[in-house]
């Protein structure tokens, strides 16, 4: 058997290809298009065939006659007993002109060449988008009862396959295959494709939700999924059958699902949550269209629609899917197949294997530089309050990622000790001395950096000062709460605004605040501290949405208890479980790469979450753990220097301790 491919680059025809080899004595030609010369060498190695055996022909599908110069033509003539047209664009975003040139004007270019050579039988394979969005069964004999085909890949596909049915001279067969997914054995698939686009949605539940957790799904249409091992062997064992002339076959799975059952059975192959309830989209037909194209006016709407859309990397073709109304009618199919042993495996079977490959291979965050290497090499990172405790950590792992780093501080000796540690380490810190909290002194700073280094590319808001001591021992301290404004909320403002300007110049800019899970947990004896975090967090909530347009970014870290110099004069803590500063300085590197709009711990949300919820439950919480543990002995006036007093902790007392791992008392 002798045979012609088009498309034999192209997911299917690769394997088709690969199918027809299996034949003996069988010879393939396929058309290769100018640039993708290249290509034979690689193919026919994943064929295992001879040049003699998968013969390259020269051409173009948007070409008369597909380009294939005249002696080629010749010689084909009255050779080819089988023609196999799969060339086509498999893409719902393409353009409509593009899809025009390739799907139909190129299948009337194919057709017109196999007529030239008279090859003995023409396969087309159209797709079930031919016909259209049917409301309804569409039977294997339909075609022009097709209907809503407006969008230019139904369209596109339906026009192809009505020029193969009224001009093609060769005895033709048409096949619509449903929508193609990767290998059943293997999950291999080239590019991200139908129900592809929704895995990143189920990555996202899995990694924010647990397994267990109930989940809604949106239950919409039927959508038909077949796997490409599955249209290939069909393709190759119906095209070899006799009186299949003039006839279609749906290359379909013959139960077919709807969208939420599809999402259910992938949610579970990712180990995701399980959807337990279905909303129907069909419900969002009932909103009058005025309604949503009213709402769609809307800027900020289709902001919100497009950034949504865009971080799922969902197109928006795809929308059309989720209430599909056609269901394809298969007998003819299943005949043709009847004891041959293909058959179309269940999805159930084979779901795994598609995540599972689409996770290892195909998943676009795999393509993403997500090390601080990658992200901040080169670029100028300010970490304020940087020559100790999380500052100086932070400051580490950024000049170990390669950027230029610089770091603030008021005590110049203890800058010049960061200096000669980071120098030991084989890396370097450009020091500031300077006191953030000093507006003179800042601005000065600031215009430095600016005229050294063209302002900066990230900053880190670390420097802070906390203080430990209940409202009613601070009755006479109304300068605890001052000073500590002062520095935690103006200082990091002073410098935020100064280089915010910068920033915007060049349309890019992340800025970093290090602020506290005392904020969402609202913890007592931290008035002063919480307060002026708090100030800086909502000061950051305004900043982010007045410069969402303008490529600057903010991250808050509500950071949970570390272990650093600024609470070593609280004895209690020592017997508490802290962070490493290495390890906030982890997420401070990770509020860089990622640039979220807040990192917190489970247990600072549930806090926040408590608070809201439930206001007078968390009030007695945090009142009884304020009674739990005693002021310590500076916050009660004693001087450096004096003994500390001994502390006795109740055994609940030592329980939540161990229990409340970086939670402020």
């Amino acid at each position: 058997m002798h045979y012609f491919v088009t498309g034999a680059t192209g997911f299917i025809g690769k394997r088709l290809v690969k199918k027809l080899l299996e034949r003996k004595g069988s010879v393939v030609y396929f058309l290769v298009r100018p640039g993708s010369e290249g290509k034979v060498k690689t193919l026919r190695e994943f064929w295992g065939a001879s040049a003699a055996r998968v013969i390259a022909v020269p051409g173009d599908l948007t070409s008369k006659k597909l380009g294939v110069p005249a002696d080629l033509v010749k010689q084909l003539k009255g050779q080819i007993d089988h023609f196999y047209h799969l060339a086509a664009i498999y893409d719902l975003g393409a353009d409509a002109a593009s899809q025009i040139v390739v799907n139909v004007e190129g299948t009337r270019n194919t057709i017109e060449f196999a007529k030239a050579i008279d090859a003995g039988h023409f396969h087309h394979v159209s797709s079930i988008a031919a016909a259209g969005l049917y409301e309804g069964v569409f039977r294997e004999d339909m075609f022009n009862e097709a209907e809503n085909y407006e969008h230019p890949y139904f369209m596109t596909k339906h026009e192809s396959e009505k020029i193969v049915r009224t001009a093609c001279k060769v005895p033709w067969s048409v096949y619509r295959p449903a929508m193609v997914v990767g290998d059943s054995h293997t999950g291999e698939m080239d590019k991200i494709d139908g129900p592809y686009y929704f895995f990143k949605l189920i990555q996202r539940m899995r990694q924010l939700l647990p397994p267990w957790l109930p989940s809604i799904g949106l239950e919409g249409g039927r959508i038909n999924i077949v796997p490409v091992d599955f249209v290939v062997a069909a393709l190759a064992t119906i095209s070899h059958q006799n009186e299949i002339a003039g006839r279609c076959y749906h290359l379909v799975d013959p139960v077919g699902y709807r969208v939420g059952d599809v999402l259910d059975i992938f949610s579970k192959a990712a180990h995701a949550p399980k959807m337990n309830l279905f909303i129907n989209a069909a419900l969002f037909g009932f909103i009058p269209r005025s309604v949503t194209k009213g709402l769609m006016a809307l800027a900020p709407v289709r902001r919100v629609r497009a950034a949504i859309m865009k971080d799922l990397g969902l197109p928006e073709e795809m929308l059309t899917f989720v209430n599909y109304p056609t269901r394809f009618d298969c007998r003819q199919t299943l005949a043709a197949l009847k004891d041959t042993g293909v058959t179309c495996p269940n999805l159930n079977d084979y779901a795994w294997r598609l995540w599972d490959y689409w996770e290892r291979h195909l998943d676009p965050d795999l393509h993403i530089d997500r090390s601080l290497r990658g992200t901040v090499a080169g670029k100028v990172v300010l970490v304020t309050g940087g020559s100790s405790g999380i500052g100086l950590a932070a400051a580490h792992k950024f000049a170990e990622a390669g950027a230029i780093t610089l770091i603030c501080g008021r005590d110049q000796d203890k800058l010049d000790e960061a200096c000669a540690e980071a120098k030991a380490l084989g890396h370097q810190f450009i020091a500031y001395a300077v006191d953030i909290s000093d507006a003179e002194a800042c601005a000065s700073f600031m215009a430095k950096v600016t005229q050294d280094h063209g302002g900066v590319d990230f900053l880190i808001n670390n420097a802070g000062r906390s203080i430990r001591r209940a409202i009613e021992s601070s009755y006479d301290r109304f300068h605890d709460y001052e000073r500590t404004m002062q520095l935690n909320y103006f200082g990091s403002l002073r410098v935020t605004m100064g280089f915010l300007p910068g920033m915007v110049a060049k349309h890019k800019g992340h800025v970093v605040n290090i602020s506290s899970i005392g904020v969402l947990t609202n913890a007592p004896r931290f008035s002063a501290y919480v307060a002026s975090k708090a100030a800086l967090d909502a000061w950051t909530r305004c900043a982010s949405s007045e410069f969402a347009d303008q490529g600057v970014t903010f991250t808050t870290i509500n950071m949970p208890l570390v272990r650093t110099p600024m609470i070593a004069p609280t004895g209690l803590y020592n017997n508490v479980p802290t962070l490493a500063p290495e390890e906030a300085a982890d997420l401070i590197a990770q509020a860089c790469i990622f640039k979220p709009v807040r990192i917190a711990t489970r247990m600072g949300i549930f806090g926040q979450v408590l608070h809201a919820a439930l206001p007078r439950v968390a009030q007695i919480a945090m009142n009884t753990s304020f009674r739990m543990f005693p002021d310590s002995s500076a916050a009660k006036g004693a001087k450096p220097g004096d003994k500390p007093a001994k502390q006795q902790l109740s055994a609940e007392a030592v329980a939540m301790q161990q229990m409340m791992r970086g939670i402020h008392f």
